[in-house]
């Protein structure tokens, strides 16, 4: 894997950001998210950047603070959304499930 840690599932592409969970179109952008299970609060971490788009810088000026990510194949997940970066980008970060695919755990009882 070539994440932000040897230990994280990632994800890059396009991605569509809705500004509420009730909203139903958003501008897309690309992304690059990470994220990975952590074993000390029981829950999934993920965070990425999105690319500079006018619609997202817009959103966060005027108090959007939590966004929803959906992916093409139509994962999503809830993340807070951070101010923009130097090249005009947004950091995004949640905790629970992550707007891609990761792997299914089956714990088998002995």
């Amino acid at each position: 894997m070539s994440g932000f840690d040897d230990d994280e599932e990632e994800y890059r592409g396009t991605v569509t950001i809705l500004f509420s969970e009730e909203a139903t179109e958003g501008p897309e952008v690309k992304a690059h998210i990470a994220g990975h299970f952590s074993p000390l609060t029981g829950d999934y971490r993920w965070t990425g950047r999105l690319s500079a788009h006018p619609d997202v810088t817009k959103a966060y000026q005027e108090g959007v603070r939590t966004v929803v990510v959906l992916t093409p194949d139509g994962h999503r997940g809830v993340g807070g959304l951070d101010a923009p970066n130097l090249w005009g980008g947004h950091p995004v970060n949640g905790v629970g499930t992550p707007p891609y695919a990761v792997p299914q755990i089956v714990l088998e009882d002995d």
